[in-house]
């Protein structure tokens, strides 16, 4: 389809969607805009299209808590959280320049230099939804024995968010916790940037969330206006033309935005609302404009600056509030477009359920690897064969369908090992395909969704990687080696029932195994 044939049918979407007064009943929580079946799950899920009003009264509070923390002497943050409630927090605090400690992660190292730091100046944020998400409480149960451990009232230490009458709610309360914040229930998790679950982290890391909402509250002016003028209708317009013409992928690269991590929050944001019914955008985060999958993309990916207007695709600019307000809307009104529901994520409790299964019955053994090539412990899928660790990834990725993509878990330490992102840049170049990269299991809560529930083209390069110092999770019988494990053989299994390929790659040594796992990508010839 020519440029003008794509510009002809995204001004056609702009006015019907204008026509529909889409924007402003989205504005006023309608909740009929995506359809009868969609319509008793939006109805209680619409509430933030006015956190910037009605999140004020939380500005004062933090506050309050936060110089009373710092009168004794706390000022150094952990949030425990996952998802919604970990990456707005994360992306808000990089942005604004103040340090806080974010633990959306089963990694033993990872969790084990989160408690090396001074717990006499530390407060724990336990934030979770429904209080019952695995990983956030076993950070609560690691960290409360810590405390313990140094002499330090546990109690006094731990600031919980949640939404009303969850179980962690009657729990905290019962515990005596410093603080229980109750999040508007009437939000998603990764519409929940501007909640409690954003804003209390943040506020007590000591980012200035009045002027986030003063950003946002700039924003709702422009984006629940029915008018071509609207740039989140402009947005979803240009979005759902692109996706029908086949450009499955949304390709973000920051070009000097001055935010940072924005990738990482609306990655979540697009794959748990759009990724399902076979349908949906893939978002793929890359590093600059200039990697592979951005400077290159292919007619099925549509490449968006965060920042300054690229040579390519399209682009969005302005203050975090703003950003997040934009594209939540975009979002919405994509799914209105696509014809889905963007506020449910049916696909996202399997993986869940899987690695519980597993936990609840452990393998007695460890599986058995297809071969060992070095310090990596091959697992190739049926199908895709070789005797060595480059043969096996060469055969893998010519697997991959002509429209497909290739999505690289890593269930490994972010910090320790942040030389994995490499891998996501050296396999989108070597196989020319739209690439992501995800921490496990953090990106369970994001992409974890678009996986089964968008279009099932995708192939899985899963690393896993030897816990050298595991950590036991307290009143639990799992450590979180164990649960780190389960929680990627779990997905795996999920991938593999949908009839997508997994190769999973276990490191024995994981400096080692990285670097060896580089080198076999780089001997890969397609």
């Amino acid at each position: 389809m020519t440029d003008e044939a794509k510009k002809a049918e995204a001004e056609a979407i702009v006015e019907q969607l204008v026509a529909d007064q889409a924007a402003s009943k989205l504005a006023a929580g309608d909740a009929t805009l995506w359809g009868a079946e969609a319509e008793s799950e939006a109805s209680i899920r619409l509430a933030w299209t006015k956190l910037h009003e009605t999140s004020r009264p939380l500005r004062g509070e933090i506050e309050a808590l936060r110089s009373e923390l710092n009168t004794e002497g706390v000022d150094r943050v952990v949030l425990a959280g996952m998802g919604g409630s970990s990456l707005a927090p994360e992306v808000i605090t990089n942005t604004a320049g103040v340090p806080l400690v974010v633990l959306d992660t089963t990694d033993a190292g990872q969790v084990a230099d989160a408690l090396e730091g001074d717990l006499s100046r530390t407060v724990l944020v336990v934030s979770s939804k429904s209080g019952s998400t695995v990983e956030t409480d076993s950070h609560r149960r690691i960290f409360e024995k810590a405390f313990a451990d140094e002499g330090i009232d546990a109690k006094s230490r731990i600031v919980v968010v949640t939404d009303p009458g969850s179980p962690l709610e009657a729990a905290s309360k019962e515990a005596g916790y410093r603080r229980v914040f109750p999040a508007d229930p009437h939000v998603g998790g990764r519409y929940s940037a501007l909640t409690a679950f954003g804003l209390v982290p943040a506020g007590l890391a000591g980012a200035d969330i009045g002027a986030l909402l003063d950003d946002a509250a700039a924003a709702a002016a422009k984006v629940s206006v029915d008018s071509p003028d609207n740039p989140a209708i402009q947005l979803a317009a240009a979005l759902g033309a692109a996706h029908a013409q086949g450009a499955e992928k949304v390709v973000f690269a920051d070009t000097g935005s001055g935010i940072k991590g924005f990738g990482d929050w609306v990655e979540q944001l697009i794959a748990e609302s759009t990724g399902k019914e076979g349908t949906g955008l893939l978002p793929v985060v890359v590093e600059s404009p200039e990697s592979p999958g951005f400077a290159d993309a292919k007619d099925d990916a549509t490449p968006v600056a965060v920042g300054p207007a690229g040579e390519k695709g399209l682009s969005t600019s302005g203050p975090l509030g703003e950003l997040f307000l934009l594209w939540e809307f975009t979002t919405a009104l994509v799914g209105r477009v696509l014809g889905i529901n963007p506020f449910d994520q049916p696909d996202v409790e399997a993986a869940k359920k899987a690695a519980r299964s597993l936990l609840d019955a452990p393998r007695s053994e460890p599986a058995t690897p297809t071969f060992v090539d070095g310090p990596v412990e091959v697992h190739a899928p049926d199908g895709v064969s070789g005797d060595t660790l480059t043969d096996v990834l060469a055969a893998f990725f010519a697997a991959t369908p002509e429209f497909g993509y290739l999505a690289v878990q890593a269930y490994l330490d972010r910090l320790a090992d942040a030389s994995a992102i490499v891998l996501r840049t050296e396999v989108a170049r070597i196989t020319g395909k739209q690439t992501t990269f995800g921490w496990g299991p953090r990106f369970l809560h994001s992409t974890g969704q678009y996986h089964k529930g968008g279009h099932q083209n995708g192939m899985f390069l899963q690393v896993t990687g030897a816990v050298e110092e595991d950590l036991a999770v307290p009143d639990r019988p799992y450590t979180l080696g164990t649960l780190q494990l389960a929680q990627a053989l779990g997905d795996g299994q999920v991938l593999t029932e949908h009839g997508r390929p997994v190769l999973r790659l276990h490191l024995t040594d994981r400096a080692a195994g990285l670097a060896h796992l580089v080198k076999a990508l780089q001997e890969v010839v397609q």
